[in-house]
């Protein structure tokens, strides 16, 4: 304690006959989130975290107060650390400890391993390497349907996610995986911190809508990409949506999701509801008209219903690029790239973020998942065969 740096000393007014029992406990935070900026650069993560999301356990959210040394404090880390929490610690402590059942051992694990993740992929960078020329770039955006459509009355930002009529057939599995990535952090880093000023309060969540028009037993060849999608985001993006909503569902998920469904944790089953057609009734009870996602504007929205990526005009559908919401992501990364779109139709090569393996839980609800859809394509195909089948007299 004596021999701690002055700027310390006087954030915290530490005077030389003693501190408060509060001022002591943040005071020995800044002091170990210092040493463990030093320690994480050098690639040896102490167990400071464990402290940390020990104290966030037992609700010492005084702790949060740390963000005022953070600014005052040239740290080299600050930045890339700062990608992650926002400044917000305890409430990115809170989401990781959430995501383990509060186990601190295992949410310092996870914590540990997504910072180890960043690192090795080169993820704080990543927002300033967009997929180019934009023609390109237009054909993954039209395969991989995701948008942000508006806001919650609560300031929550409402993403739509075209779950049946994505295809990921323009473009190789890392592009994907790439330009979902790009979307997270765009969002963790620019519209949840602008929904936080809008609001006055921290926002820090997402309500996500999920569009089954257009499922299909083919989904099964998407297996090996959705799997990784899901894995990137509940090992590195815990805790980010409050809930999702799954509307116009056709037979094929109701089926899949009456095995899937017992394997969940209750903690997850609680924040996915299944709503009745394309949820616009629902839906109005939590946003406005003008944030609803496309396909649920009118009842019968579904497939014929212009639910597609081409469906509307481009201020409607938050799908295309031609939409505000990305036409602001996309200019914000060739902004920080610092180049310009090639005059010659050339292509830059995808990024290859290598992707851990998920939890035991995951793996298996990707497994039972991939079992069912084969039951049902075996089950179709014996049924196709069997129409062809002639009973001679």
């Amino acid at each position: 304690m004596d021999q701690v740096d002055e700027p310390l000393k006087r954030t915290f007014k530490i005077s030389p006959h003693g501190v408060t029992t509060r001022d002591e406990k943040v005071f020995k935070f800044a002091c170990g989130w210092k040493r463990w900026l030093h320690e994480i650069k050098c690639q040896k993560p102490s167990s400071l975290w464990t402290c940390l999301l020990k104290g966030v356990h037992l609700g010492q959210r005084n702790l949060v107060t740390i963000q005022d040394v953070l600014i005052k404090k040239d740290y080299s880390l600050i930045l890339y650390k700062y990608n992650v929490h926002q400044g917000y610690v305890v409430e990115t402590l809170e989401r990781f400890l959430k995501a383990r059942e509060g186990n601190v051992t295992k949410a310092h694990k996870m914590l540990v391993d997504s910072l180890q993740w960043r690192l090795q992929n080169g993820i704080d960078d990543i927002l300033a390497k967009p997929i180019i020329p934009a023609n390109f770039y237009r054909g993954i955006r039209d395969s991989q349907l995701i948008g942000l459509s508006g806001y919650t009355r609560e300031g929550l930002p409402v993403f739509a996610i075209g779950a049946g009529l994505s295809t990921f057939d323009k473009a190789s599995i890392h592009y994907y995986v790439q330009s979902h990535i790009q979307i997270n952090e765009y969002r963790d880093r620019v519209i949840l911190p602008a929904a936080t000023k809008r609001n006055g309060k921290y926002i820090g969540k997402c309500v996500k809508v999920l569009d089954m028009s257009g499922l299909k037993l083919s989904a099964l060849n998407q297996i090996k990409l959705l799997t990784t999608i899901s894995t990137v985001d509940d090992l590195n993006y815990p805790e980010k949506t409050i809930t999702y909503y799954i509307v116009n569902v056709p037979y094929i998920f109701s089926a899949c999701w009456k095995v899937v469904k017992p394997l969940l944790q209750e903690r997850t089953k609680l924040k996915i509801r299944v709503l009745q057609g394309g949820g616009r009734d629902e839906l109005l009870k939590i946003m406005d008209y003008p944030s609803l996602p496309h396909f649920c504007r009118r009842d019968g929205s579904g497939s014929g219903s212009g639910s597609g990526s081409g469906a509307g005009n481009s201020n409607d559908n938050c799908y295309s690029l031609d939409h505000p919401f990305h036409q602001e992501l996309y200019n914000y990364m060739k902004e920080l790239s610092g180049i310009d779109e090639p005059k010659e139709p050339t292509k830059q090569g995808s990024i290859h973020v290598e992707v851990p393996m998920g939890d035991h839980e995951g793996v298996e609800l990707h497994r039972t998942l991939e079992s069912e859809l084969m039951k049902l394509r075996t089950r179709k195909s014996l049924s196709g065969s069997l129409e062809k089948v002639k009973i001679s007299d």
